[in-house]
């Protein structure tokens, strides 16, 4: 195992949408330069409708700007990640949904030493991704509220729902879904390991100033815990 699977932090977890992000103004890989310059911990880019060709070298444009930093996740798409690695890009993993391919293929797909996530809504999806031989690092756990980020999301689960799946879970986990600043305490409380934002940060006027307020109202939470 290498060091993406032992050590990678979810606080400030950012998943693109290229949309949002050209309503706003911005080039993508220059948003998401941004936002790790502001505080983002790992980023996953999340573009359904992008051809494999096209999503590929918008993967090796991210992976070229920001992978010595952070790391670099491709959502769905085992594909896309393994020619991104084949041509030696710094890709750090994959992230898939309950629909996409069943998450144990993919740990085979991708091998040891990617990180492998998992999106999960229900208890019987947190403890099937929980199983040693499922390969699964963490879940991420939504959507907390209702979102329009992306169009197959599940019924707004809310804060205590959230809670009780997050104490349930085995492995470490990030919520999702239309999450603000003024969400962290909750999160942090309930046990989460991280907040994965889309809007908050693709949709801002300035992003590398939304991922610092999300990065600093984590870690002033994490302060007062330990105080």
């Amino acid at each position: 195992m290498n060091g993406n699977r032992r050590s990678f932090d979810l606080s400030t977890y950012l998943v693109t949408d290229s949309a949002q992000a050209r309503a706003a103004g911005h080039d993508l890989v220059e948003l998401i330069y941004e936002a790790v310059a502001g505080g983002v911990t790992i980023v996953q880019l999340r573009e359904k409708d992008l051809p494999a060709r096209a999503f590929l070298d918008l993967v090796l444009r991210v992976s070229t700007a920001v992978a010595l930093k952070v790391p670099v996740l491709v959502n769905d798409r085992a594909d896309v990640y393994l020619a991104a690695r084949e041509v030696g890009a710094r890709v750090a993993g994959v992230h898939v949904g309950q629909g996409d391919l069943p998450f144990a293929a993919v740990r085979a797909l991708v091998g040891p030493d990617a990180i492998v996530g998992l999106s999960a809504a229900t208890e019987d999806q947190l403890s099937e991704a929980s199983v040693r031989s499922a390969g699964v690092d963490y879940v991420g756990i939504g959507a907390l509220h209702p979102t329009m980020s992306k169009k197959d999301a599940p019924v707004a689960l809310g804060h205590a729902r959230l809670a009780e799946l997050i104490a349930l879970s085995k492995l470490p986990s990030v919520a999702i879904g239309g999450i603000g600043v003024d969400d962290l305490r909750l999160l942090r409380a309930s046990g989460a390991d991280g907040a994965a934002v889309v809007s908050a940060i693709c949709g801002a006027a300035d992003p590398r100033a939304a991922a610092r307020a999300l990065a600093e109202a984590w870690a002033a939470d994490r302060v007062g815990e330990n105080a």
